[in-house]
């Protein structure tokens, strides 16, 4: 079976270089100058490299650009100077074909068209093309120095959220250092995970954002996931020094404080650029996100019903880590993340998780830990290489680890939860203009996981997925 394995992904390997080739020498003979993205780009007529290394990816102007509340800090960034028929609005969707491969998923057999009531593992593959969620972007200033940004985003089948409503106060008292953004937002991650190239169900997330070990019901520490609250930023006049602190509700970005009634987390981030001459501007940082989140819901109808927003018992988590982006000359750029992360033992025993108004774990009055309950812990770290060859051609690469230091409950295999994954890609844009952008985007990802698949008989739990993508990601 092993060879067998081998020589299957051998046999995708050389069908995906292949393919990857053919595209590769096409893309190179029909480059085109590159333009700008479309909202920010009609604003203010710069071409699309100004502010991305690769859509929709900020290089360090983009940065400074967002940082500065979405203003270049001069006549123009106020709305009443532009034309009224201008609208800053962007809509994103991607049209794919996939094929999704999961690794050891528990199977009925039959015999004679009959269940026999036994089960086997089995591997379950899937092709065929399908959609992304649409996003609707709108953004900018309301008057000089006063930004917001909004976006309605949809899944596949229509159902919308509200993913980002901020409205930011910039420059108060005439500083950059002190800048105030009041709503949901994203993290201040050095690496975001919302400007991510990757598209695939494991590889279109970090990993290290949104891992929990295995049984751990703490579902509000994903750093991933954009968060409700309030934030404090400033930065240097030219953003080489940057910080940030947010204030934030421990419930995951929900609203309607459904879940705890007094809990708050906090996400705090600084970093420094430095310039290295040939090799670029390179930054380096560390960022800490810890807070209280609750184990405990008063509940109605016998137990099982836990009424909204009765969230007490706050336990504690924390991640916290290095961050680095290192350039290596015009073309090659390396992203560094790191982090350790740790939970109470109350999480690690599978309390704390709140989801559709149930829990199957409660901790009320009286309830107490199994003996020699432990804190779960975990150590990670994160590489992603990028080649770009041009604004237009990006060449992606990502791997990611993530290895238990600790489980919570004593005799647990010490790997249950581990993860690797890899994910390997290029975007090639054709064209982007004021109006609308384009990408043909082609990616792969693997990613493996120990302990946590079925086991029958001598069959390891391990799993292995993989994903294959191809799609038009387009904006307009």
């Amino acid at each position: 079976m092993r060879r067998l394995r081998i020589r299957n992904v051998a046999k995708l390997a050389t069908s995906v270089s292949a393919v990857s080739l053919i595209l590769f020498s096409l893309v190179l003979t029909c480059s085109q100058p590159a333009s700008a993205l479309p909202a920010f780009a009609r604003k203010y007529g710069l071409r699309c490299s100004a502010c991305h290394e690769s859509w929709p990816m900020l290089n360090y102007f983009g940065q400074k650009f967002k940082d500065n509340g979405y203003q270049l800090m001069n006549d123009r960034d106020a709305p009443i100077w532009q034309n009224p028929g201008y609208w800053p609005v962007t809509f994103r969707i991607t049209p794919i074909w996939h094929r999704v491969s999961t690794g050891k998923v528990l199977v009925d057999t039959y015999s004679g068209g009959t269940a026999t009531g036994l089960q086997a593992v089995q591997r379950i593959e899937s092709s065929g093309f399908d959609l992304s969620g649409l996003d609707f972007h709108t953004g900018g200033t309301l008057e000089k120095n006063f930004s917001f940004y909004l976006l309605p985003s949809s899944d596949p089948t229509a159902s919308f959220h509200f993913e980002t409503v901020m409205a930011r106060l910039d420059n108060l008292w005439g500083s950059p250092w002190l800048n105030v953004k009041l709503g949901k937002f994203e993290l201040d991650n050095l690496l975001s995970e919302k400007r991510i190239l990757t598209l695939t169900g494991n590889g279109g997330i970090y990993q290290l954002y949104h891992f929990r070990p295995v049984g751990d019901g703490n579902i509000f520490g994903q750093m991933g996931d954009n968060q409700l609250g309030v934030e404090v930023m400033g930065h240097s006049w030219n953003d080489r020094t940057r910080y940030s602190a947010a204030l934030l509700s421990s419930n995951d970005g929900s609203v309607q404080l459904v879940d705890g009634a007094n809990s708050y987390s906090g996400f705090f981030a600084a970093s420094q650029a430095f310039d290295a001459g040939r090799a670029g501007v390179q930054r380096i940082g560390a960022y800490a996100f810890v807070g209280l989140a609750p184990t405990t819901w008063v509940t109605t109808g016998g137990g099982t019903t836990v009424i909204p927003g009765s969230g007490i018992g706050n336990k504690s988590f924390s991640r916290e880590g290095f961050v680095g982006q290192f350039y290596f000359g015009p073309h090659v750029d390396l992203q560094v993340v790191t982090q350790h992360g740790e939970d109470s033992a109350w999480f690690g025993q599978g309390y704390g998780d709140l989801i559709g108004g149930t829990t199957t774990l409660n901790n009320v009055a009286g309830t107490v830990l199994p003996a020699g309950s432990q804190n779960p812990t975990w150590n990670g770290v994160l590489f992603e290489p990028h080649y770009v060859y041009s604004p237009q051609l990006i060449f992606i690469g990502r791997y990611e680890t993530i290895r238990m230091s600790q489980q919570s409950t004593p005799g647990t295999a010490s790997n249950l939860g581990n993860i690797s994954t890899y994910t390997i890609g290029y975007r090639y844009n054709p064209f982007m203009t004021s109006r609308a952008g384009f990408a043909w985007h082609n990616e792969y990802n693997w990613l493996h996981q120990d302990g946590t698949g079925p086991t029958l008989g001598l069959s390891s739990a391990n799993i292995n997925t993989s994903e294959l993508l191809l799609g038009f990601d387009f904006d307009f």
